[in-house]
């Protein structure tokens, strides 16, 4: 049964992405455009998981890294850069680096050496074996590790920001609830390498499935319209 999981969550994280961009298209925004871009990057790698739990697969190996290892955290975190950054040009000069430093990541590993022989177990998931089956140069891990540390400070940090803010401000309440829901949505599926060196990689299904529908249930409740005397003079929101 829990192979079944990616599967949910790439439905599930589908569904979020769909709204996020829908709200996209009605408003504008460039937090949204990128919440929605990193959505899509994570249905992307729970997809190319549930994939690999099916069948091996060198691309899907590749895009499974690509994505769920390497830029979900980013783009996201770097939504919530443009929704907190105020000073101009400062998120897009961020950008800028974000997609820079994104391709360099592709190359990296759409050109690493891939070794088939080296999968034990084809129905033991990716995060478990792709160390000993995908060649990772230092420029690969260095740049998982900055891409990672930059997103999960920027997503988590913002959130608890935005939720501090407005629970000092004694105003939206639900905004409090839905930044605090984003916050540990995003930490399940960040401690998924701890869960992996635990030998508990089964959970880390679990944990991208949970993560996904907390993150999903706090965006709801962040943008539920409230009464007009309760949102009047409010920092940046969602």
């Amino acid at each position: 049964m829990i192979r079944l999981l990616p599967f949910s969550s790439t439905l599930i994280t589908a569904i979020f992405a769909a709204a996020v961009l829908l709200r996209f298209a009605q408003r504008g925004g460039w937090h949204l455009l990128f919440w929605g871009i990193g959505l899509v990057l994570y249905g992307l790698g729970t997809f190319s998981e549930a994939f690999l739990g099916l069948t091996w697969s060198p691309l899907m190996l590749r895009l499974w890294y690509l994505t769920g290892a390497m830029l979900t955290a980013a783009w996201l975190g770097q939504g919530t850069l443009y929704l907190l950054v105020r000073k101009p040009g400062v998120a897009h000069a961020v950008m800028v680096v974000l997609v820079l430093v994104s391709v360099a990541a592709v190359l990296a590993v759409f050109s690493a050496r891939i070794d088939p022989a080296a999968l034990y177990n084809i129905h033991r998931p990716a995060s478990e074996q792709y160390k000993t089956v995908m060649e990772r140069l230092p420029l690969t891990i260095a740049l998982t590790i900055v891409l990672n540390i930059f997103g999960t400070l920027a997503l988590v940090g913002g959130a608890i920001y935005s939720a501090f803010i407005f629970w000092r401000k004694r105003v939206l309440p639900n905004r409090v609830i839905g930044n605090v829901l984003i916050a540990a949505g995003a930490l399940l599926p960040a401690s998924a390498g701890t869960l992996v060196k635990l030998g508990l990689s089964d959970w880390l299904y679990l944990s991208e499935l949970l993560g996904a529908t907390i993150m999903f249930v706090g965006f709801l409740q962040a943008t539920a319209r409230q009464p007009v005397q309760a949102t009047a003079a409010q920092p940046a929101t969602s």
